[in-house]
């Protein structure tokens, strides 16, 4: 029988966020039991460190380049290839959305549907009340009688029983809950904890910020940042202490926190529908935060570990192992291999990820999947919109070196993430480490730019 699957995806949350995994500041009693079931990777990249194509990636198993889909803002996206849940859809599965999706641009406008293969769309992108219909979460709060935009300008914030990620529980323990006589897959998209960082106070209280730890930086961080001012970001780097960084921490945290209760929601509506022994649940998100690191806040065209690296989480209880952590590099691209093939459908072979269930099952080494990961940031430049800011940029990482390039500009980084996990000292320019970097350059040109080339239609004849 196929098991149920619930992909519950957050919104630019780091790897390092996680009780079980390290973190003694945060709060997630739920997730750190998800740890203690199922299996963790604990080096998990997403394939772009901005929402729209790191979600069209693990929508389709592509790399976003591939997928033609490669910023936010977008107008439209491509008719090919097809989201994994239509091909899971197809085969029988009832497919359900809950949340953000952000294929496509949601400004001035609620987010076109696709072809997806949800029968069950609730639809919430920002937590505004910023369109007129269309956006589920904000109808849902005005039915209660609540004012969104008056309740984020309040001091108190939007307490739980209004909040976007309350909304995505009450959606998602209505789909899990329905009869049914099929498998289903439930996408669960809530939108924090992506920024502002406003959580409701009553959890907000629960974290001091002078207890935080701080962000990964140095006073050498301004100088490099100010050397890649050129290169797209939400904005400039900052002493930390200038834009309250310990402060940011709490309240993002305080977030994670809500998402860990809510969830807890969902899971005990799994097991009280007798469902939980055959579901599949996912935890992971789209992208992470720089949440100060080097004196960068939120996200843009950086490649560093905060931003990059997301939770990976499986657990199917009897099925996959319990209490097992995979250091191995993966990607989210993998993720979407390893969801199609649990739904029993033959991954196809444009897909470019590798199923992680032999990892899942225990049948496959925990410390090595892939030699390398990758990351990307296209931005071209909009002759219709002059929001494009021209910037290329690629990351390439092995088990001890990552390799980030800023085309087009002659700037880069080379990290020795085994000496240097926190990406302090930059080695690009280092007389010692030229052969390394022109050598990692040619592997990522060779491993990686021929998996993005597009190479036309099928071919069906030698010339």
């Amino acid at each position: 029988m196929r098991p149920n699957i619930l992909w519950y995806c957050t919104d630019q949350q780091r790897f390092d966020t996680i009780g079980a995994l390290g973190n003694g500041f945060v709060r997630t009693p739920t997730i750190d039991r998800l740890v203690a079931e199922g299996v963790a990777f604990t080096h998990a990249y997403c394939q772009s460190p901005i929402c729209t194509p790191s979600r069209s990636s693990f929508m389709t198993g592509m790399y976003p380049a591939r997928v033609h889909n490669t910023r936010n803002g977008n107008e439209s996206f491509p008719t090919w290839p097809p989201l994994i849940t239509k091909l899971i859809a197809e085969s029988g599965y009832d497919c359900g959305m809950v949340g953000k999706f952000h294929l496509q641009s949601s400004g001035h406008r609620t987010e076109p549907r696709l072809d997806d293969g949800f029968r069950y769309w609730k639809f919430s992108h920002a937590p505004r009340d910023d369109w007129p219909d269309g956006h589920d979460y904000a109808e849902w709060v005005r039915e209660r009688g609540g004012d969104l935009d008056a309740m984020r300008k309040s001091e108190e914030r939007v307490p739980t029983e209004f909040h976007q990620t309350t909304w995505a529980t009450e959606r998602s323990i209505e789909f899990v809950s329905e009869e049914r006589d099929q498998p289903w897959l439930l996408n669960v998209n809530v939108y924090d904890p992506h920024p502002p960082f406003i959580p409701p106070k009553s959890y907000a209280d629960q974290f001091d910020a002078k207890a935080m730890p701080g962000p990964h930086f140095r006073e050498s961080d301004l100088e490099q940042q100010a050397r890649l001012k050129e290169i797209d970001f939400q904005g400039g780097a900052q002493r930390p202490e200038t834009f309250d960084a310990k402060g940011e921490q709490a309240r993002y945290y305080a977030m994670i926190a809500q998402i860990d209760d809510q969830f807890a929601r969902i899971l005990d509506a799994l097991e009280a529908t007798g469902q939980r022994d055959n579901t599949v649940v996912i935890f992971t998100s789209d992208h992470g935060e720089t949440m100060g690191d080097h004196g960068l806040i939120q996200k843009g065209c950086r490649f560093y570990e905060g931003l990059v690296r997301v939770p990976l989480i499986f657990s199917w209880p009897n099925h996959f192992q319990s209490g097992l952590r995979c250091s191995g590099l993966v990607e989210l691209l993998d993720m979407s291999s390893t969801i199609v093939e649990l739904a029993g459908v033959s991954v196809p072979d444009y897909m470019q990820g590798r199923s992680l269930l032999p990892i899942l099952r225990g049948e496959a080494p925990t410390d090595h999947f892939r030699d390398s990961v990758r990351c990307e940031y296209f931005d071209a430049l909009d002759s219709h919109f002059t929001g494009g800011t021209g910037t290329f940029a690629t990351m390439y990482r092995n088990n001890r070196y990552k390799l980030s390039v800023y085309h087009g500009h002659g700037l880069g980084e080379l990290y020795d993430l085994e000496r240097d996990p926190w990406e302090f000292d930059n080695l690009w320019d280092d007389p010692a480490h030229q052969q390394l970097k022109y050598q990692l350059i040619y592997e990522s040109f060779d491993s990686h730019v021929m998996l993005t080339t597009d190479v036309g239609s099928r071919r069906i004849a030698p010339m």
